[in-house]
């Protein structure tokens, strides 16, 4: 194994390992939630809260499929965190990435008019600021990646221009898409199905990985 992939597994999901800032960053969410929340009840409109439900739930199979990179090649996922943290819940998930993939879905959905057919440098809008948020996140992540708090092992998702590229669509992309997809069913049953798949994926990933005595 890496020395970033041992670092990592070292603390990992260890309760001894919190922080106090962990609490506020709790009632930041929980607030943010809840407001969300006060607002579907008023006027019946829950996207806000499914989108940031959705780009949770994807980033909870990116980590999962990362986990079992390390499961299978026994060496290194595509990206460890072996930074200081307030909890480390995944090889490469801790808990103050977890707590931005709850809320930038709500943010994403919060940046877009009420406008079905708005279009941004002649891009739908929704599409639009999901390309600029992709790349505002990717250059965050390459800025963490060279301050090493976010350790890229493998060429294909590093600082190439290959890797560069899947980390745009696979790592950031998708999960925009993804809310996009969500908050433009029609029905609330197909909304709600459609975050069921998303998260029963990576639940039962990570059940067989348990089952099987992988650590990551």
């Amino acid at each position: 194994m890496t020395q970033a992939t041992l670092q990592t597994l070292d603390g990992l999901r260890d309760l001894s390992m919190l922080k106090w800032y962990v609490i506020p960053l709790l009632a930041i969410v929980f607030y943010i939630y809840t407001q969300e929340i006060k607002k579907a009840r008023e006027t019946r409109n829950w996207d806000a809260v499914l989108a940031g439900l959705t780009i949770f739930g994807l980033d909870f199979f990116n980590e999962t499929w990362n986990g079992w990179i390390l499961w299978i090649s026994g060496r290194s996922a595509c990206w460890t965190t072996p930074g200081d943290t307030g909890l480390r819940v995944m090889i490469g998930w801790n808990i103050e990435i977890i707590f931005m993939f709850m809320i930038i879905g709500i943010v994403f959905y919060n940046s877009l008019s009420e406008s079905k057919n708005k279009k941004i440098l002649g891009i739908n809008e929704k599409w639009a600021i999901a390309i600029g948020y992709t790349i505002f996140c990717v250059f965050i992540e390459c800025v963490l990646n060279k301050a090493d708090l976010l350790v890229w092992e493998y060429a294909l998702w590093n600082r190439t221009i290959l890797g560069i590229w899947l980390i745009l669509i696979f790592g950031y992309f998708i999960f925009f898409a993804g809310a996009i997809f969500v908050i433009t069913r029609k029905t609330m049953k197909e909304k709600l199905i459609t975050i069921g798949i998303i998260y029963a994926i990576p639940i039962i990933m990570n059940i067989i990985a348990a089952l099987a005595g992988a650590k990551y």
